[in-house]
């Protein structure tokens, strides 16, 4: 397995380059199942985890195209030859649970494995079930596979969340679409993907109105036509890079990124003295004086603090000034990097879903290992700040997520370099 190896110290300038959003695009791809015209989605990520998608729906017959060197993805699905997804795809990304919805909407009918990926604590399929099921869909579970049948097909209907999961919020909009009647979502998730999600499904024809609040109403069509649509910036890229200036030092510009995308976290650098400044195109951080200060924190769903943000900022945290208390609310067993940056010299105690930390003057550099895919990038980060070298070893998570951030982080001063496994 490839390492990445961090040399600390060095302060940061220049510009990073923000690639459209992972969670965006892992919900858009399976929206054109929900057509027999082409859809064409532009901005894409370059990541393992887009081509864990289109291998998943090339299995269903799915005609999928890579062009401008992965940067635009064409896709058909005019003529789709089977429902089911099996588990040696699937086990290796959760977003593929999101072809059951378009599936039961345009067929009727779908088979799809339990999903993967990384193993953050519980994620259950339940609220999914449960939405798909108001709308007239049966659904069994057998031999790890979620076998689903809508008779007739999808009906509108009232789909209140127990959870505003991103998941199910995504499946139900996209099965409710092609559903007769109308559906409404209630809690409905508010993030950012889910947005792109409707504007994108509103060019293929969709009547929503509602995104972005915990009120989606969706009026079904009999049909949708093809559309091309850039994927959003990536909010939860963009933010990490913005921590790579405060923990290392310099100033930063990220190119595409938009504070409306991440406001809840910059409301957190602004209480830490950091200096985020926003242009017509990017936004600019700078870190004032030595170190940031301690902050508290709460993850939460949008518009609160991205749990996929966490990790990085316990990696800001473990210099900061101060004492800090993270509070993680959406995923229990999110804190296994905590005991890699203590091996660095973190002061980091976790007492079940929260953690304190006590920032210290420098972190040294260690051989660590990532445990996931935010925690691999949150090491990374800490190696920025540490006195000698970090290796982060297990960085196979990594690029299900960032796309070339040792280029990105190269380009800007920082020392970062990939140890190819033998």
């Amino acid at each position: 397995m490839d390492s990445i190896l961090v040399h600390g110290g060095a302060p940061l300038s220049g510009q990073i380059p923000i690639a459209g959003a992972k969670n965006a695009c892992l919900a858009l791809m399976p929206a054109t199942l929900l057509s027999e015209e082409p859809l064409t989605l532009t901005n894409a990520p370059r990541l393992s985890d887009i081509a864990t998608m289109s291998l998943l729906l090339e299995s269903l017959g799915v005609e999928v195209q890579a062009m401008a060197g992965g940067r635009v993805l064409a896709m058909s699905s005019h003529g789709l030859a089977s429902t089911r997804a099996d588990y040696d795809i699937v086990r290796k990304m959760r977003a593929s649970n999101l072809v059951l919805g378009p599936l039961l909407a345009r067929e009727h009918t779908a088979v799809v494995s339990l999903p993967g990926g990384c193993a953050i604590g519980a994620r259950p399929m339940d609220i999914h079930i449960e939405a798909l099921t108001a709308m007239g869909a049966e659904i069994e579970l057998r031999d790890g596979y979620l076998h689903a049948v809508a008779k007739g097909g999808l009906k509108g209907a009232r789909v209140p969340l127990r959870f505003a999961s991103v998941g199910a919020t995504e499946n139900t909009l996209m099965a409710a679409t092609l559903a007769k009647g109308t559906t409404v979502i209630e809690n409905a998730a508010r993030e950012p993907e889910i947005v792109d999600l409707a504007r994108c499904l509103r060019r293929m024809g969709a009547q929503i109105e509602g995104e972005g609040t915990s009120t989606v109403t969706i009026e079904g069509v009999d049909r949708l036509s093809g559309a091309t649509h850039p994927v959003v910036t990536d909010r939860i890229e963009l933010g990490t890079y913005m921590l790579a200036p405060v923990i290392a030092g310099g100033e930063v510009e990220c190119l595409g990124g938009r504070l409306d995308l991440v406001a809840a976290f910059v409301d957190k650098l602004h209480e830490a003295g950091v200096e985020v400044e926003e242009t017509a195109s990017s936004l600019i951080v700078r870190r004032n004086g030595d170190r940031p200060r301690a902050v508290d924190v709460v993850t939460a769903p949008f518009p609160g603090f991205p749990t996929d943000l966490q990790a990085q900022m316990m990696a800001m945290l473990s210099t900061a000034d101060g004492e800090s208390r993270l509070e993680e609310r959406i995923f229990e067993n999110r804190f296994m990097h905590a005991p890699e940056l203590v091996r660095m010299g973190a002061r980091i105690e976790v007492h079940g879903g929260t953690a304190h930390v006590t920032g210290v003057d420098r972190l040294r550099g260690a051989p660590v290992m990532a445990t996931d895919l935010r925690a691999s990038v949150s090491l990374i980060l800490a190696g920025l700040a540490a006195e000698g070298e970090t290796l982060v070893n297990r960085v196979y998570h990594l690029d299900r997520g960032y796309e070339e951030l040792e280029k990105k982080l190269s380009a800007v001063g920082a020392r970062v370099e990939r140890v190819r496994a033998e």
